[in-house]
């Protein structure tokens, strides 16, 4: 038995580069619970966008553990702690089980019909009264594929309005819109499988220990198996990540593209790119190579507070690498120019040729578990089946599959982010918000902001979740949702594979699946399309399914190949699937043509820094064909710099044990335990200056909020302040303590192509409250999180002894299943 929350990778097992990744079978069943009583029923995990492939253990109609699936290419039967321990959020006592309509003020009981009724009637009356542009939805990262294109459908063809965004805006943006602007349309090219093979890997604002702990664990077995890769590490944390890196590069917080542009410079000055390569499959070089000339490793270690000798060793590292596996992640998505820095991600890998083949290619990553399915379904900011809102035959295309008329979809302006839709109801002109699966209350920027804006008698708010959240006890109406194990579903994680998740057990009370929710509004809504016929075709998951995959036929994540019975009973598959690709395609872009052509593109493009959009004629003048789009920015400061008053920079983020909101990970006994309370970590020399020891009470405090957290003395930058932005209120007692939620400090601002909020380049300060007694933070020291200098034994626990990771079996087997 292994302990899985002190060990959070579990067990090593090397394997030389090109070598199948070796199966590892882990299992965690509730104590007492014997295996030959449980019926395992095929799903995914969804506590990460790794999207593992595990099996849930159903004894009595209850769930009571899980485990890897053995033939599944994204884990080999491997699983991290959300995934081992998370599951048990679905027992919660607090589970939500029946509709709740406010009252006299108070959220109260209600039957469905009555939930219902309301929200159709307010619905109706919004309508009639703001017109279309009255309703906006706000979904998730958490749902189905078929919950995603079930709204989709209702919100863009039915009602017609451009207000509906997912919370993957918050978290993977972004990575939309870098694939789009660099390859002309979303998904990821390359595949899992290429860390088993590439002999360099450049993790830029990715900790991918804590974010994608499998991974993680793969890329482990690659570092201690006899070729190992080489790592450059680009983080102000001192993270496990950065730990195992050949070179780390500990950056100034928000300087991410003007480190890339150093790095670009070195590649192009010392001649380590593939030319021939570059002329023949890409356009824009001329234009990069003038961008990048003035950026020379001495100017950029200025702005980034890095040697210059460490930029130039890290160019080296990346310019002779053979095969190159590129990845960022939220400290690029969610900083200072995020998309115009991802977009030199791409850069790198396409200046070096490193695409299109085994072990060589660009991650532009996921967080949540079907964020990729909010943007091929059409349920954020694209339109279904990666179809561009500019053209108008893409457009046509879709009125055909819905039968509705072309000027019935909103395409007359991009669809709107979700940051828009709070400012329009904070204006007054949005006046119904239904909420599906997210918790606005604690993740968006600003939550004093947040928090007026919703409390609006003038603004109708309907919430789905599985749990009472802070956002649902502002809510007008609360429906209660049937979460992963309850529901039949698909969803797709960042390397393209789609995985089935099945019904195991039934849901508590009376939560029903969110298709079935949007199916019972779309009915009493009344929507139909051009011929009278119900709007909506399907009544169940699966018809949903083959509804969608027909709909992406012949676009780029086309499912058509795919269906329920191929996803039952092996690995996952990864799209495209079709008939010519029955078993999918591993990667993308083999030939070195690219998604660009104006007429198939997903967007014609935009302009990094001001985020202007391009039309069709600025993109067919650039003349891609079929060639990938080198994009040049130049870096310009963070907008809140750190001054005297708020000398430091916050930058907020996860740990290993929590996901998001901490809804369903601060339920199950294990993660809690290893992370129960906030937590401000602060470097060494910053500390002493303030006088602040090892798990001392502090305060932060922004212009916009103040929070109160332990010290954590880690390894973090000088001048930064970390704080996970997991923890809000929903279990701090009474609600009259201080304030522990990260975004009660955070700025609004967002990125001007991906309209992605930034989250890591907000001032503060930070003053000392009170003594610590000798009691360390609440932080695991077992992540990045972990404590400098003796004042932590490091024991291998993570957080209080009572953590509990016990009981998981790891069963090793020899080659791949």
């Amino acid at each position: 038995m292994t302990d899985r929350v002190a060990d959070i990778w579990g067990t090593r097992t090397p394997h030389a580069a090109g070598s199948p990744w070796p199966v590892r079978v882990d299992r965690y069943l509730d104590p007492g619970v014997p295996e030959n009583e449980v019926d395992w029923v095929q799903s995914a995990c969804v506590l990460c966008s790794n999207g593992c492939g595990m099996d849930i253990g159903v004894r009595d109609g209850r769930i009571v553990g899980v485990r890897g699936r053995a033939a599944d290419r994204v884990n080999q039967g491997r699983l991290g702690p959300k995934g081992l321990f998370g599951w048990q959020g679905n027992g919660s006592p607090d589970r939500l089980t029946r509709p709740l309509v406010r009252r006299d003020g108070e959220l109260r009981p209600a039957s469905w019909d009555e939930a219902m009724d309301l929200i159709v009637e307010r619905s109706r009356a919004v309508m009639a009264e703001q017109g279309r542009l009255g309703m906006g939805f706000y979904d998730s990262g958490q749902l189905f594929l078929e919950d995603y294109y079930t709204l989709a459908v209702i919100v863009r063809a039915g009602i017609g309005t451009p207000h509906l965004d997912g919370n993957t805006r918050l978290c993977t943006a972004t990575a939309d819109f870098a694939l789009k602007e660099t390859f002309g349309t979303d998904g990821d090219p390359g595949s899992l499988t290429d860390f088993d093979s590439c002999d360099t890997i450049f993790a830029i604002g990715h900790n991918i220990a804590e974010t994608h702990t499998v991974l993680w664990a793969r890329i482990l077995d690659r570092l201690r198996g006899p070729d190992r890769p080489r790592l450059v590490v680009v983080d102000p944390r001192r993270t496990k990540v950065a730990r195992e890196a050949d070179v780390h590069l500990p950056i100034r917080s928000g300087t991410n593209l003007a480190l890339l542009n150093g790095i670009q410079h070195e590649l192009i000055a010392e001649g380590r790119i593939d030319r021939a390569f570059v002329d023949a499959h890409t356009i824009g070089f001329e234009k990069l190579e003038e961008t990048v000339s003035q950026y020379p490793p001495e100017r950029v270690a200025g702005i980034c507070g890095v040697p210059a000798d460490d930029i130039r060793e890290a160019a080296r590292v990346i310019g002779a690498a053979e095969r190159l596996v590129s990845t960022c992640l939220q400290g690029v998505y969610q900083s200072h120019q995020a998309t115009a820095s991802a977009c030199q991600v791409n850069n790198v890998n396409l200046l070096r040729g490193m695409i299109g083949k085994p072990g060589a290619t660009v991650f532009q990553m996921n967080g949540q578990p079907t964020a990729q399915n909010t943007r091929e379904t059409g349920a954020n900011g694209d339109l279904a089946g990666m179809r561009n809102w500019q053209n108008p035959q893409h457009v046509r295309e879709l009125a055909r599959h819905w039968n509705v008329d072309d000027l019935q979809i909103p395409t007359w302006a991009p669809p709107t982010h979700v940051m828009q839709m709070f400012r329009y109801a904070e204006q007054g002109s949005i006046r119904f918000l239904w909420i599906v699966g997210t918790n606005p209350a604690v993740s968006l920027p600003e939550l004093r902001r947040i928090r007026a804006i919703l409390e609006q008698e003038r603004l109708f708010v309907v919430v789905n979740d599985a749990f009472p959240t802070e956002t649902a006890e502002f809510a007008d109406v609360v429906l209660p949702a049937a979460i992963w194990g309850e529901k039949t579903g698909t969803f797709t994680n960042h390397d393209r594979t789609v995985h089935l998740s099945e019904r195991a057990v039934e849901p508590p009370g009376e939560a029903r699946a969110d298709m079935e929710i949007f199916l019972d509004y779309a009915r009493r809504l009344g929507l139909t399309d051009r011929d009278g016929a119900p709007l909506v075709k399907w009544r169940t998951p699966e018809e949903c399914f083959d509804a969608f995959k027909e709909m992406t036929r012949g676009r780029p994540c086309d499912y058509s190949g795919l269906s329920y019975e191929k996803l039952r009973g092996g690995s996952g598959v990864q799209w495209p699937c079709t008939d010519e690709a029955p078993g999918g395609t591993e990667r993308l872009y083999t030939d070195h043509r690219f998604n660009t052509d104006t007429a198939y593109c997903e967007d014609y493009g935009h302009d990094l820094l001001t985020g202007a959009t391009f039309e069709a004629k600025d993109h067919a003048a650039m003349g891609p064909a079929g060639r990938a789009v080198l994009k040049a920015a130049h870096y310009t400061p963070p907008h809140e710099p750190a001054s005297e008053e708020y000398p430091f920079l916050l930058a907020t983020g996860r740990t290993a044990y929590h996901w998001h909101t901490r809804t369903k990970t601060g339920r199950a006994r294990q993660l809690d335990g290893a992370a129960p309370e906030v937590w401000v970590e602060i470097s060494p020399a910053d500390a002493a200056r303030l006088g602040v020891a090892e798990g001392d009470l502090v305060r932060v405090r922004s212009p916009r909020g103040r929070l109160e957290g332990r010290a954590r003395v880690s390894g973090v930058r000088d001048g930064v302040v970390f704080v996970p932005f997991h923890y809000g209120y929903w279990d701090a007692g009474d609600g009259d303590g201080p304030a522990r939620a990260a975004n009660e400090l955070t700025v609004t601002d967002w990125d001007p192509v991906s309209k992605q909020p930034v989250f890591k380049t907000a001032a503060v300060c930070v003053e000392r409250l009170a003594d610590g007694g000798g009691v360390p933070a609440p932080a695991p020291t077992t992540t990045a999180s972990e404590p400098v200098g003796p004042a932590v034994p490091l024991d291998g626990a993570a957080g209080p002894p009572t953590a509990g990771g016990g009981g998981v079996t790891e069963t090793v087997r020899e080659g791949r299943a």
